[in-house]
């Protein structure tokens, strides 16, 4: 990696010295203006509605789940701000490989409420994402996408296509072996990648100083001899100018891009996790003053472009999500056929086998009614 042929963000903010970057401070107070990424008002407006639907869609999510109505959840709250900023910057054409926590990036590429809400349903249609061009299936095996972004990488560049790939793991999954063999071979290849680490201070339970004796995370870059650089991943307008970087960088057939988005798991690892368990209320409240949403509405008002009725637009958005929910809680069923056919290109002979006893059973189950 030739030092001079960064952009100079990542040669300023070198994660070997911790440095953090930063354009808004808690208050929504510009702090680093020559950082200032050049956005009209209507773009970070329109940011700011769609981190405020992402928080709405999340906290129904968990409500619904509560209720008994929807299995397993893993909630989203306090890091839209990665997730927008993220989505506001891939195009139709590029690929989007998730893990379990990136729904407002997900909703950017056309992943609708309603199929979201079929994965968590179980049902396997919530997995097809059918007007999301490029999205792969929710990654829950941790770690495993960063594989699978780095081969979609290596295919990019062999077939030289105008493509860019983005990944995301948690600070926990940096301890699977799958995130240093993907970084390693993302960077032995080159691809197109750019690698996001969400880190929420938790794998679960485990904080981040268990899971690593590293002065950050994004300094793990150094030792694949690719950029990294560590963000404030609270704040919108950084987290913006960064994905833009890197994704030119990336673009430009450079190599790929490692960042470590330091932000707070505000809701529990998943709706079967309890919180309180390790950890304290002091520390949830001291996270809470970094809220994405609130800092990034104080800029607005600070800089006189807060034009939002919020109440109104909460009340739209939580009738749009719950018909979503609805229509998704009343499709009861899928083709059988497909848990058989989306395994191979060419189905082998013993899953044959279980398709037909299958077939078998469900013509003996109807036929005994």
């Amino acid at each position: 990696m030739i030092q001079n042929d960064l952009p100079a963000i990542f040669r300023d903010f070198d994660p070997i010295e911790d440095k953090m970057l930063q354009v808004i401070d808690n208050e929504g107070n510009v702090v680093n203006e020559p950082l200032m990424p050049a956005l009209e008002d209507e773009i970070i407006i329109d940011a700011y509605k769609q981190m405020l639907y992402e928080r709405l869609a999340d906290e129904m999510a968990v409500s619904y789940q509560r209720q008994g109505r929807m299995y397993t959840y893993t909630p989203n709250m306090g890091q839209e701000a990665i997730h927008i900023a993220a989505g506001m910057n891939i195009r139709k054409e590029d690929w989007v490989v998730p893990a379990f926590r990136e729904m407002g990036t997900l909703l950017a590429k056309g992943v609708t409420m309603k199929e979201m809400f079929l994965f968590y349903l179980g049902n396997e249609q919530g997995g097809s994402f059918k007007d999301a061009y490029h999205v792969l299936p929710i990654a829950i095996s941790i770690g495993t996408q960063f594989h699978h972004a780095t081969g979609i990488g290596y295919s990019v560049k062999y077939r030289k296509k105008d493509e860019a790939v983005y990944t995301f793991i948690g600070d926990g999954g940096t301890s699977e072996g799958d995130f240093s063999e993907g970084l390693n071979f993302a960077g032995v290849w080159q691809v197109p990648v750019v690698f996001t680490i969400q880190n929420n201070q938790y794998a679960i339970s485990v904080p981040v100083k268990s899971q690593t004796n590293s002065i950050n995370l994004a300094v793990k870059s150094v030792a694949f001899g690719i950029p990294g650089i560590k963000v404030d991943g609270n704040d919108f307008l950084a987290m913006y100018l960064v994905y833009k970087t890197a994704s030119e960088y990336v673009r430009s057939g450079k190599g790929p891009v490692l960042i470590e988005a330091v932000t707070y798991r505000r809701g529990a690892h998943t709706t079967s996790d309890d919180p309180s368990k390790y950890r304290c209320k002091d520390e949830e409240t001291l996270w809470g003053l970094t809220d994405p949403l609130i800092r990034l509405k104080r800029f607005m008002q600070n800089k006189g472009i807060w034009q939002i009725d919020e109440e109104k637009l909460i009340e739209e958005y939580r009738l749009e999500i719950d018909a979503q929910f609805v229509d998704a809680e009343n499709n009861k069923s899928y083709p059988w056929e497909e848990v058989f056919e989306n395994m191979y290109t060419d189905m082998p002979d013993e899953l044959k086998r279980q398709k037909m006893e299958y077939a078998q059973f469900l013509s003996w189950k109807e036929n005994r009614r």
